[in-house]
């Protein structure tokens, strides 16, 4: 028979600010390279989190995780970390990283891989809006 997989979102918002700029570049090349985003005074977004899990729904309950369970785990491993925070100096799992919204969801997959996982579920994907025309998503390590 085959099995019937499920996918669960789960929508978490936050705000936090960043600066991208690298260390071994001058000024006017981060700043080409960056714009505004190279701000010396920090600049901050408000981000949509979308994190998507699969899995096959369970029997008695018909969830593949309750999302009280997911929203619990986003929560404690990311967005308490995160919330009103800077991702350059205040967060521990950006540490020493880039903090360019590509690097920012593969962080929080990183993150969130392993709670996820022993729940019963696989994360499926990370999706981050840093603007509403700005959209990363990450699908985990490609094998």
């Amino acid at each position: 028979m085959a099995r019937k997989i499920v996918y669960a979102t789960r929508r978490e918002r936050f705000n936090a600010a960043h600066k991208l700029w690298n260390n071994a570049w001058d000024e006017e090349k981060n700043l080409s390279t960056f714009g505004k985003c190279s701000n010396p005074n920090w600049h901050g977004h408000n981000f949509d989190l979308f994190v998507t899990i699969k899995g096959e729904p369970h029997p008695d309950t018909g969830y593949c995780m309750d999302l009280k369970a997911l929203r619990d785990i986003v929560s404690k491993y990311v967005t308490d970390k995160v919330d009103h925070r800077n991702l350059n100096l205040d967060v521990d799992f950006m540490s020493g990283i880039m903090p360019s919204c590509e690097n920012f969801a593969i962080a929080i997959w990183e993150q969130l891989e392993a709670p996820i996982q022993a729940s019963g579920c696989d994360l499926h994907s990370i999706k981050l809006y840093e603007t509403e025309n700005n959209i990363v998503e990450y699908f985990g390590p490609v094998q």
